[in-house]
């Protein structure tokens, strides 16, 4: 080896022992991020084994907060945020200096789900969402995609950048996250940070971790397959094979302090509805514990009425029963519910300025506390028969209940033979009674329990009552 090939060669092993030893962060810390305000947050990333690494916000007056990377090279800090505000610096310091800028502090939500989570609002091509995208202009709601890639284990890191909110880049952004977080910001008057993590066509089972399937189970054979991958197999993993997601798509922000989750996703699940009446609560237990900030607030999206293989079929129907059964059974959760949405031959509904909307009476009502609000429209509570008639009691009736355009549709009601007839319904106060001539002794009522349906049940508040059932007959 010659003079000149050895100093490339000793070139080379300091440049590499340069890169090894420079302290990173994760992609999800960049200019313009958006921290969770009033909180102790994490921030994290990766060093020389042992090498000192200090974190300081421009809001804390002397020194920031210290620690030595592991044995591993990671390293992580809480850090103390300020009040919603800023813009701020962030600066890390180990054997190189990162110095973040624009830094806000507000409030953080993930979005994640299916397609109608995934459709942006430039698909939307609707005027409402044309003049959305012309006026969004919103220098304190910044945008983070998580870009679609599944892994057969968990990565430490994904892609993405945080973006300031304006016409050009909303256009590409979740249109269901963007309308919920520009409602929160124009009634909260704070920064909103958006992760958007979502991928259409896509099974709950994928968004999941792998402890958390085995737990569940069902799930063994593909999460076996994961450990020792054949590499003939070129189909598996997929973006549908359990865990893929949660691997590269939350499994990189776990570390990341949020305020709460928005969620849309349920249709690929349609066919296992049943499963889904405990697999969905799992996926939220799973997403808790893993984030380790406690029962944070859960608020989703009731899949949309859509005919699937047959209008008149109730599988999507139980769907929307096992997420209503969620509402009523799991701790701090929401449900924004689309029955008067849905469009019978696409699976996507246009009207996601809604969807968002609904969302974000949640969060503001039951998160942030704001009085007086009606966020729910009425829920199916409990039925009293009354000779030949079946009167039906709701909670979240708000102004009181209404049929929007004409008398109350979509109810059925059935004898003791279980044979579902069309029925009268009437509002009474805040009840609902039904009735046909056809069945005298009424056991029990059907309301929009189809895939494809269009009822007209409401509060005055304009929010629409789910489908439900009153009986509990096996269903195929």
């Amino acid at each position: 080896m010659n003079i000149k090939q050895n100093f490339i060669g000793i070139l080379a092993l300091c440049l590499a022992g340069m890169a090894l030893a420079d302290v990173k962060l994760p992609t999800v810390f960049a200019d313009g991020m958006v921290l969770q305000q009033k909180s102790r947050v994490t921030v994290w990333g990766w060093a020389e084994p042992g090498e000192k690494v200090t974190v300081k916000g421009s809001w804390q007056w002397l020194w920031g907060a210290s620690t030595q990377a592991g044995k591993d090279g990671t390293w992580r800090i809480r850090l103390k945020t300020p009040k919603a505000g800023g813009p701020h610096t962030l600066t890390v310091k180990g054997n190189n200096r990162i110095v973040l800028n624009d830094v806000l502090t507000g409030e953080v939500w993930v979005c994640s789900g299916q397609s109608n989570m995934q459709w942006s609002m430039a698909a939307l091509k609707t005027e409402e969402g044309k003049k959305a995208i012309a006026e969004a202009d919103f220098p304190q709601i910044r945008l983070f995609t998580v870009p679609r890639k599944f892994a057969a284990q968990p990565q430490a890191d994904c892609d993405g950048q945080w973006q300031v909110c304006t016409p050009e880049t909303v256009k590409d952004f979740s249109a269901v996250a963007y309308y919920f977080g520009r409602q929160l910001h124009q009634q909260l008057n704070v920064p909103i940070g958006l992760i958007h993590t979502s991928w259409g066509g896509t099974v709950a089972e994928a968004w999941m971790s792998q402890g958390a399937l085995r737990e569940f189970g069902g799930f063994d054979a593909e999460l076996d397959k994961l450990q020792t991958p054949d590499p003939h197999d070129d189909k598996f993993p997929n973006h549908n094979t359990p865990s893929a997601l949660f691997n590269k798509m939350i499994y990189p922000l776990l570390q990341f302090r949020i305020a709460g989750a928005i969620w849309y996703q349920g249709e690929s699940n349609v066919a296992r509805w049943r499963q889904y009446r405990t697999l969905f609560p799992a996926l939220i237990a799973d997403w808790r514990a893993q984030w380790g900030q406690g029962d944070f607030p859960f608020y989703y999206v009731q899949i949309a009425p859509y005919k699937y293989t047959d209008s008149k079929a109730v599988g999507a129907a139980l769907l929307r029963e096992a997420q209503m059964l969620t509402l009523k059974t799991v701790n701090n959760v929401g449900m924004a519910v689309t029955m008067d949405i849905g469009e019978e031959k696409d699976i996507h509904p246009r009207n996601k300025h809604d969807v968002g909307r609904r969302l974000a009476l949640w969060a503001l009502a039951k998160t942030y506390g704001q009085k007086g609000l009606v966020y729910s429209g009425p829920i199916y509570t409990g039925m009293k028969i009354e000779r030949d008639t079946i009167r039906l009691m709701f909670d979240s009736v708000g102004g009181g209940l209404m049929s929007r355009g004409g008398p109350l549709t979509h109810f059925e009601i059935a004898g003791a033979d279980r044979v579902f007839v069309p029925a009268k319904a009437v509002i009474d106060g805040n009840t609902v009674v039904v009735s046909a001539s056809a069945v005298a002794q009424p056991a029990a009522v059907r309301y929009g329990f189809t895939n494809w349906a269009q009822p007209n049940l409401f509060n005055k508040e304009g929010l629409p009552a789910s489908s439900f059932r009153t009986d509990d007959w096996p269903m195929e």
